[in-house]
């Protein structure tokens, strides 16, 4: 049987680099993760310590971790959708790319943003436009466009708007995508009937472009465009329907990223605890743990 390719999001600190990442990882009994290379929320980043990320690959190797399945997520305030962005975007996201390469990661997830009332047609053309001044023949870094939920006037929410976003970028070749699974389930994909789903992303996008999947259950129902995600099992998703997703043959060498919602503190609810030791144990031996919630928090306290 092939080796499960999952992990989460995990944290990267500038004190200790890659290896904190890489240690936090194999802490939640992972064999891929995915990071931020620095706060999805700003335009701060630290230069790359390359000792610390020769180190962490070393480490990555004794723990069967493959650099090949690691990703990393590009920050928000990257829009490519909005012109009036347009670039920050691509200087930006050009800066994230180098970053990306000097790590040895070959997957960098992005959201294709939103629109922000210019309209759908619009906001592709201009997804394409900064894509297309961003990617060259020598970038080494395959950029996933993630499918997205619906909420407001987010785009890729469906798979024929990224179709037609790879179709308008000049070196496609670069372009992959990450299939959520909260988010299709709230754009209105049915999980109940996965294999159809995935059938209909092959007929029209094609499953060799399949990079990347978020294994993510959904606070809301499906259509619902709302974006809001839940910790395995105890969503609108179900358990059953996401390990269908996580053992499906056709997607056994694709790396499976949780970013589930951390358990908060019961009495205080400040303090936060990564639920994905639990998510990832549950999955691995393919049985819902129903009181998932109260044994994360028992053991961080």
């Amino acid at each position: 049987m092939d080796k499960l390719i999952i992990g989460s999001h995990v944290s990267y600190k500038t004190d200790e680099g890659l290896i904190g990442s890489v240690k936090e990882a194999i802490s939640y009994g992972e064999t891929t993760f995915m990071f931020y290379t620095g706060a999805p929320q700003n335009t701060n980043r630290s230069p790359i310590d390359k000792d610390k990320t020769k180190k962490a690959i070393e480490l990555m190797k004794e723990n069967n971790i493959d650099l090949k399945n690691v990703v990393v997520h590009a920050p928000y305030i990257i829009n490519p959708a909005n012109y009036n962005n347009r670039d920050f975007c691509i200087s930006f996201l050009k800066q994230e790319i180098k970053r990306v390469e000097e790590f040895g990661v070959t997957k960098l997830v992005l959201h294709p943003g939103s629109h922000v009332g210019a309209g759908i047609e619009e906001g592709i053309k201009n997804i394409i436009s900064v894509l297309n001044e961003t990617l060259d023949a020598s970038t080494n870094v395959d950029v996933c466009l993630e499918t997205m939920a619906g909420k407001g006037s987010e785009l890729g929410t469906s798979f024929e708007q990224l179709k037609q976003i790879i179709d308008g970028v000049k070196y496609n070749d670069k372009l992959k995508v990450c299939l959520d699974t909260c988010h299709i389930s709230d754009a209105g994909y049915d999980l109940n009937d996965f294999d159809q789903v995935l059938n209909e992303f092959d007929n029209i996008i094609g499953l060799q472009k399949l990079a990347c999947i978020h294994v993510n259950d959904s606070k809301n129902i499906k259509g619902s465009h709302k974006d809001r995600h839940e910790n395995i099992g105890l969503g609108t998703i179900g358990f059953s329907n996401l390990l269908n997703v996580i053992y499906n043959e056709k997607l056994v060498n694709i790396p499976k990223i949780l970013e589930t919602p951390y358990v908060t503190d019961i009495d205080t609810n400040k303090r936060a605890y990564p639920p994905f030791k639990f998510e990832i144990n549950m999955i691995k031996e393919k049985k819902m743990n129903y009181d998932l919630v109260e044994d994360v928090r028992n053991y961080y306290n």
